[in-house]
């Protein structure tokens, strides 16, 4: 089947807080669409307030997938979203409807587009002696042991990157080779579907910066310290989780802690978000077919819309 023949699918990307989820209700709102979540954090039961998951009117009025489906003791790879997601889009197409993908991790959307290699699952042996080790050194000093054995993973990766540098040790030291060897071909991109690929791109990054601000002051009133402390009391959660390592999770953690002051907890969780934000960016500017938009302008919706229609023609 050429690809002009295959069934349509939708990619909204964009970083945190530039509106994803309120433009993909606007698109449902004139076509035929279920959407399918892309984000590592939305996958947690539990985690509602710091996750900015869509309201539950939201997902009454059109089907979401992906969302809730983990508790957050739980793991979840690149690897599983993209059988799922995959497995999503060939079902809501069979419906008569047009998947919907968004969301901002990017490494979902890299894995669904690109596929990914077979890399060993997770080890909880090596991952507990990472941790350990991460308590005691701090996580840029396994940084700097990721550079000596992967120089070029460890070029991509955050110094404070807990989840990826744990990641690319635990990779090399299960395989004896890099990750960044492993990871450098790839595979094709898959052919069930032709793709329109939307990306939020903020022209005014100081605009996002306030939104960022504005979003972490919203949740914090809604009381995301008590949701971390209610998910404390019913898991056996551990600063290591994946569940916790999310952006807000992780700040709101070392508060309870005692590690982190009131008056520091904004401070810390909004630069975490303005850093998350920024290594999206990055990964947009990367991806050659994307459509740019403004989540700023004026006429956003209208611009967004006419893309669509346009494709579905």
């Amino acid at each position: 089947m050429g690809p002009e023949r295959l069934p349509a699918a939708i990619l909204l990307m964009g970083p945190t807080a530039s509106g994803k989820t309120d433009l993909a209700m606007r698109i449902a709102e004139r076509f035929a669409v279920e959407i399918v979540s892309v984000d590592s954090a939305q996958i947690y039961c539990f985690m509602d307030i710091g996750t900015a998951k869509p309201e539950p009117w939201m997902q009454a009025r059109v089907p979401h997938h992906l969302i809730d489906i983990r508790d957050p003791t739980e793991t979840y790879s690149a690897g599983q979203f993209r059988a799922d997601a995959l497995g999503l889009m060939q079902a809501i197409t069979r419906r008569g409807n047009i998947p919907l993908l968004a969301g901002g991790t990017m490494l979902y959307f890299h894995a669904l587009r690109q596929g990914l290699n077979d890399l060993p699952t997770a080890n909880p042996e090596i991952r507990q002696l990472l941790g350990e080790s991460a308590r005691t050194q701090g996580w840029p000093a396994l940084h700097a042991q990721l550079a000596v054995v992967d120089p070029a993973a460890a070029a991509r990766i955050n110094a404070n990157d807990a989840q990826r540098i744990q990641r690319a040790l635990e990779i090399f030291q299960l395989t004896g080779h890099p990750l960044s060897a492993l990871t450098s071909g790839g595979r094709p991109e898959f052919d069930s579907h032709r793709l329109l690929t939307l990306a939020l791109m903020p022209q005014d990054r100081a605009r996002l910066h306030e939104r960022i601000a504005r979003r972490f002051d919203i949740m914090l009133a809604q009381g995301l310290a008590e949701e971390v402390r209610a998910l404390r009391q019913r898991f056996a959660l551990h600063e290591n989780h994946n569940s916790m390592r999310c952006v807000g999770y992780r700040q709101a953690w070392e508060h309870l802690e005692g590690n982190t002051p009131v008056e520091n907890f904004r401070e810390k969780g909004t630069a975490a978000t303005r850093q998350l934000a920024k290594r999206q960016m990055t990964w947009l500017r990367s991806i050659p077919d994307a459509i740019a938009l403004d989540p700023f302008h004026s006429e956003l919706t209208q611009q967004a819309l006419r893309h669509v229609e346009a494709f579905l023609r």
